[in-house]
C-alpha cells in the first residue's frame, strides 16, 4: 500500500510539474504572438496614417493641376483659334509662326515680377514649342522669344505623334547651374477648314509644389521621371540611389501607385509614389513622397517595452495560476490512467478486429473471383448442350420451347458471373482503367439501335438531347456498361407507350449524361439502397434482372473519375445522372 501511494504521489507531482511547464509555454508563446500582433498594428496604421496624409496631399495638388491645366488648354484653344496661327500652319508660313504665337501668349510668358508672391494657378509658362504633323518640334527662328531650349530638349518635347486630346508629361533639362524640372502640357491643334490634325502646342510650367503643412514636418516630395528623382533637398548620391529602388519598384508593379521602405542617409524611411500622367503619350512620371520613420520607430520601441513589461507581469501570473491549476488537477491523475489504459486495451482489440475484418474481405474478394472463374466453365458446357439439342430436328415443340428458356437462362447466369467477377476484381483494387477519348453520342446511339430491335422496347418513345461532339475521358468497354445499364433500366421499367429522355451537357471539365423514362417510380424507402448490391429498386417481378446493374455502373463510373446518382423519382418520372470526365473537342 505504501509503494502504491508513493507510485501515485510521485505520477501526481509528475503530472503537476508538466502541467505548469505547459501552462507557462502556453502562455509564454500566446505573450510573443502579442507582441507580434501588436508590432503588426502598429505599423499598420502608421503606414495607414502616412498614406492618408499622402493621398489629402495629393489631391490638393491634383486639384490645383486640373484648374491650372484646364486655364492652359482653355488659353491654348483660344491661341489656335486666331485666324494668324492656323493661317501660319495651314499656309506653311512657318516663319510668322512663333512672332504670332508670341503676341498671343505674351501675358503668358511674360516672367514673373521680382518679388512677387507665386500664386499656384498663376500661369508662368517657361517656353512654348510647336509640333508639326509628324510630331516633331518645329524650331524657331529665334527661340529667346519663346524659351531657349537645346536641340536634346527639343527632341524630347517630341512624342513621335500628333496627340488628338491634351497630354501632360514632365521634363527634367539640364541647365549652367542646375537641373531644372518642366511640366509640359501639349495640346491639338486642328484645321478650322478640314477639321484635321495639323499640328499641337508645347507649353512648359514650374511643376506645382505639395503645399507646407507644419503638421507633416519631414514629409518631402518630388517627381520621377525617365529614371531620374527631382528632389532638391537631397544629395546628389542619395537622389541617384533612391531613383534606381523606385525604378524597380514601378517597373516590377502592376499598379499606379505604391509604396516601400528604404533608408535614406541611414535612416529608415516610408517612400509612396503614385502616377501623375496616366495614359500620356509622354515617359511616365510619379509623384514621390518619402517621409522619416525616426518617430514611428521610437513609438514601436516604446510600446514594445510596454508590451514586455506586460508579459513578464502575465508571466509571473500565470506561474501562480499553473501552479494552482496543476494541483487542482494531480488529485484525478491515478483515474485518468486506468482510464486511459483501459483505452489502450480497447484499440488494441479494435485494431486486431479491423485486421480481421480486413482479412475476411480479402478472402471475400479472392473467393468471389474464383468462384466467379469456376462457373464458367460448367456453364459454358451447359450452353453448348442446350444449343445442341435445339440443333436437334427430332424434339417436340415443347421441348424446344423449354430448352431455348433454359438457354436464355445461362446466357443471364453468364452475366450475373461476368458482374461478379467484374466487382471482385473492383473489390480487390486490381481493375486497371485506360484513359482514351471515348465518343459518348456514338456509345448512346449504338445502344438505342440494339435496344430498337426488342420487340418489348416498340411502344416506347426515345428522346434525345445530345451536343455534337461529345467525348469523354475513360475506357469504351466500362463506359459502355454504365450507358447500357443506364438505357436498359429505362427501357425495362418503362410503361407502355411511355418516353424515355436522354440529354447531356459538357461543362468545367465534365459531361453531366441525365437518362430519364415514365413508369412507376421507386418507392422512397427503398431509394436510400438503390444502388447496393441485389437490391432490385421497384416490385417487378416479372422484369428480369440481378440486382448489380446499379451498383457496378455506379462503381465503374467511381473508377472514371465520376458519379452516378438517382436525380428524382415521382410522379410518372425517374431520372439518374451520371459524371463523366469530358475531353475538349479538338475543334472546339
Amino acid at each position: 500500500m505504501n509503494g502504491s501511494a508513493e507510485a501515485k504521489n510521485t505520477g501526481a507531482a509528475t503530472f503537476r510539474t508538466k502541467a505548469t511547464i505547459t501552462i507557462m509555454a502556453v502562455i509564454a508563446v500566446l505573450t510573443i504572438v502579442g507582441l507580434y500582433l501588436a508590432h503588426r498594428q502598429v505599423s499598420s496604421e502608421a503606414r495607414r496614417d502616412l498614406e492618408q496624409d499622402f493621398q489629402a496631399q495629393l489631391k490638393s495638388l491634383h486639384e490645383l493641376q486640373d484648374l491650372r491645366n484646364r486655364a492652359v488648354i482653355e488659353r491654348c484653344r483660344i491661341l489656335v483659334s486666331k485666324p494668324r496661327i492656323h493661317a501660319a500652319l495651314e499656309d506653311n508660313a512657318l516663319d510668322l509662326l512663333y512672332p504670332s504665337a508670341k503676341e498671343e501668349l505674351r501675358d503668358l510668358t511674360q516672367p514673373e515680377p521680382a518679388g512677387a508672391e507665386s500664386s499656384p494657378t498663376l500661369l508662368r509658362a517657361r517656353f512654348c514649342r510647336f509640333l508639326n504633323a509628324g510630331g516633331t518640334v518645329l524650331r524657331p527662328a529665334n527661340p529667346a522669344d519663346v524659351g531657349e531650349l537645346s536641340a536634346e530638349t527639343e527632341a524630347a518635347l517630341s512624342p513621335g505623334k500628333v496627340p488628338t486630346s491634351p497630354q501632360i508629361g514632365y521634363l527634367l533639362r539640364p541647365t549652367a547651374n542646375r537641373d531644372v524640372l518642366d511640366e509640359v502640357v501639349a495640346a491639338p491643334i486642328f484645321s478650322t477648314e478640314t477639321d484635321e490634325l495639323i499640328s499641337a502646342l508645347v507649353v512648359g510650367f514650374k511643376p506645382l509644389d505639395l503645399p507646407a503643412d507644419p503638421n507633416r514636418a519631414g514629409l518631402t516630395s518630388g517627381i520621377w521621371v525617365n529614371g531620374s528623382l527631382h528632389i532638391a533637398s537631397l544629395r546628389h548620391d542619395a537622389g541617384e540611389d533612391l531613383a534606381r529602388k523606385i525604378g524597380r519598384a514601378v517597373a516590377n508593379g502592376r499598379e499606379s501607385e505604391g509604396n516601400f521602405e528604404t533608408d535614406i542617409g541611414g535612416v529608415r524611411h516610408l517612400l509612396f509614389y503614385t502616377r501623375l500622367n496616366p495614359g500620356s503619350l509622354y515617359p511616365a512620371a510619379y509623384e514621390v513622397s518619402i517621409y522619416p520613420l525616426t518617430g514611428y520607430e521610437e513609438r514601436s520601441r516604446k510600446l514594445l517595452w510596454q508590451i514586455g513589461l506586460g508579459g513578464m507581469v502575465l508571466l509571473g501570473l500565470g506561474f501562480a495560476a499553473s501552479r494552482f491549476i496543476a494541483g487542482r488537477l494531480a488529485a484525478p491523475v491515478a483515474d485518468l490512467e486506468a482510464v486511459s489504459e483501459q483505452n489502450r486495451t480497447e484499440r488494441k482489440r479494435a485494431e486486431a478486429a479491423l485486421e480481421v475484418t480486413s482479412e475476411e474481405l480479402e478472402r471475400t474478394a479472392r473467393y468471389s473471383a474464383d468462384a466467379s472463374h469456376q462457373l464458367k466453365s460448367p456453364v459454358t458446357i451447359l450452353r453448348a448442350g442446350l444449343e445442341t439439342l435445339l440443333r436437334r430436328a427430332d424434339l417436340p415443340d415443347e421441348v424446344y420451347e423449354e430448352l431455348g428458356g433454359l438457354l436464355h437462362q445461362t446466357y443471364r447466369l453468364t452475366g450475373v458471373i461476368d458482374d461478379l467477377l467484374l466487382l471482385a476484381r473492383m473489390d480487390a483494387g486490381s481493375l486497371k482503367l485506360a484513359s482514351d477519348a471515348v465518343d459518348l453520342r456514338a456509345l448512346i446511339e449504338e445502344w438505342l439501335d440494339d435496344f430498337s430491335a426488342m420487340p418489348e422496347g416498340a411502344d416506347v418513345q426515345t428522346e434525345q438531347r445530345l451536343p455534337p461532339h461529345l467525348q469523354i475521358a475513360g475506357e469504351k468497354r466500362y463506359t459502355s456498361l454504365i450507358v447500357q445499364n443506364l438505357l436498359e433500366n429505362a427501357r425495362k421499367y418503362n410503361r407502355p407507350g411511355g418516353k424515355i429522355q436522354i440529354s447531356a451537357q459538357a461543362s468545367d471539365g465534365i459531361v453531366q449524361m441525365t437518362v430519364g423514362n415514365t413508369g412507376q417510380p421507386i418507392p422512397q424507402e427503398q431509394q436510400r439502397n438503390l444502388f447496393e448490391r441485389f437490391q432490385r429498386g421497384r416490385h417487378h417481378h416479372n422484369v428480369s434482372g440481378h440486382g448489380l446493374g446499379l451498383n457496378l455502373a455506379r462503381e465503374l463510373a467511381r473508377l472514371h473519375g465520376g458519379s452516378l446518382r438517382l436525380v428524382r423519382s415521382e410522379d410518372d418520372w425517374t431520372e439518374f445522372e451520371v459524371v463523366f470526365r469530358a475531353i475538349a473537342h479538338p475543334n472546339g
